[in-house]
């Protein structure tokens, strides 16, 4: 009998971890669940991320899959057990069965990033947020923004040397939206994302907003392919990887 493989959907705080990915001599957190899930499971586990999210990257969402020999009695089970060994700031919240050849990075068909800015001091909402400089226009940066659909080829906003084979993404959705009186966030929707794409397209468009780039020069950067022609690339901790979406049918049935 061949292996049963499930999806596993969690969240975690950034700030602890150098990143999702495993990295030699680093707390990451795909170490800290395959850490956890081979010691309850007593053989040497691994698993496999939608994505990658860098340092300080946060998530609301985030799904990875695993196999096992045998299939669980109680997917349930294994979240509490989960859940009491990685610490407070990952969250394993359901684990459920999958096909055997479901994968869950290939497999996603969007993914979703929120950026939070707040316009006002808050000491409540610093840790989690970019705190926003007076005046930056929302409405220029929208405008700016809408340019994203228009376009295939992100390589200005690239991280350079990565081992990326393409720098061709569809984007659905780029907005900055009011979500309370001094707080906004940038939604962004895409097939796919690149290394530090989303901190890249921020930055510049904070300098659209800044007044200091217009949307001309804006649909400039975008045309140049070159990864100096975009603004600086922000802050991590204010990024989350919000929504991963699959298939219809994804999810295996009880009584399949």
């Amino acid at each position: 009998m061949g292996q049963t493989r499930y999806f596993m959907r969690l969240a975690y705080r950034g700030a602890p971890f150098h990143g999702w990915q495993c990295q030699p001599g680093e707390v990451t957190v795909q170490s800290v669940i395959e850490a956890a899930l081979s010691t309850i499971m007593r053989t040497d586990m691994k698993i496999v991320g939608a994505g990658r999210t860098d340092t300080g990257v946060n998530a609301r969402m985030m799904v990875a899959h695993f196999d096992v020999a045998e299939p669980l009695a109680e997917p349930g089970q294994l979240v509490r057990k989960l859940n009491a060994l990685v610490g407070k700031d990952i969250a394993i919240e359901e684990i459920y069965e999958v096909g055997p050849e479901s994968h869950a990075r290939f497999d996603a068909t969007s993914r979703t990033y929120h950026y939070y800015a707040v316009t006002s001091k808050s000491p409540f909402f610093y840790p989690l947020s970019w705190k926003a400089p007076a005046g930056l226009d929302f409405d220029k940066m929208n405008e700016a923004a809408a340019l994203l659909l228009e376009t295939s080829d992100f390589t200005s906003f690239a991280k350079l040397h990565t081992d990326a084979k393409t720098n061709i993404c569809r984007v659905t959705k780029a907005r900055w939206e009011q979500v309370g009186p001094d707080a906004w966030v940038f939604v962004i929707t895409a097939d796919r994302f690149l290394r530090n794409m989303v901190r890249a397209v921020v930055g510049t468009l904070v300098e659209v907003g800044r007044g200091k780039m217009s949307v001309e020069r804006f649909a400039e950067v975008i045309a140049k392919k070159d990864r100096c022609a975009a603004g600086t690339s922000m802050p991590g901790h204010a990024l989350y990887l919000w929504d991963v979406t699959y298939p219809e049918g994804t999810r295996r049935s009880v009584d399949a």
